[in-house]
């Protein structure tokens, strides 16, 4: 797990002075160092019975397939971030958020659908620590993310006469 923080950490230094498609091969091999330490923690932590394995794995794999979708949209939307919030006013604040709420809710709505689809194949429990893993990660990546940007800045409003 420790590994999974700090390759996030890297990869938001690493898009902050590189062009976009540096960016992009930085994402891509980052995502998938991250993807292999995942599937190893997933891996330990979940347990199938063997005939339903195949299935689960499919499902995952599918699953990290639309799920890394939506990570780099959330990078995108961090270099956005880190490129202009020093000038951002009150319209670019609230696109961003809008963004980040709706990206959330993107996540939440594949990992929901999956669980459903996991519970469907594999059963309850799988399904269950499916669920709990991605949650963990989420809010591993979440956390990352909150500690290492700039805060939205502070600008006080003109006074209107």
């Amino acid at each position: 797990m420790k590994k999974i923080n700090l390759l996030l950490a890297v990869l938001l230094f690493a898009f902050t002075s590189v062009n976009a498609q540096e960016i992009q091969e930085e994402v891509d091999l980052l995502q998938s160092a991250i993807g292999m330490e995942k599937k190893n923690a997933v891996a330990e932590f979940i347990t199938v019975d063997g005939d339903k394995s195949t299935d689960f794995w499919r499902l995952y794999d599918e699953y990290e397939s639309k799920r890394k979708d939506l990570g780099k949209k959330r990078i995108n939307l961090l270099k956005q971030y880190a490129e202009g919030y020093s000038e951002m006013n009150d319209n670019d604040t609230k696109k961003i958020t809008n963004k980040i709420i709706s990206i959330g809710e993107s996540y939440n709505s594949l990992m929901k659908k999956y669980y459903k689809k996991i519970e469907k194949k594999c059963g309850i429990k799988p399904a269950s620590q499916f669920f709990q893993m991605e949650l963990y990660f989420q809010s591993v990546i979440r956390m990352t993310i909150m500690e290492e940007i700039p805060r939205v800045p502070n600008v006080k409003q003109p006074v209107s006469e």
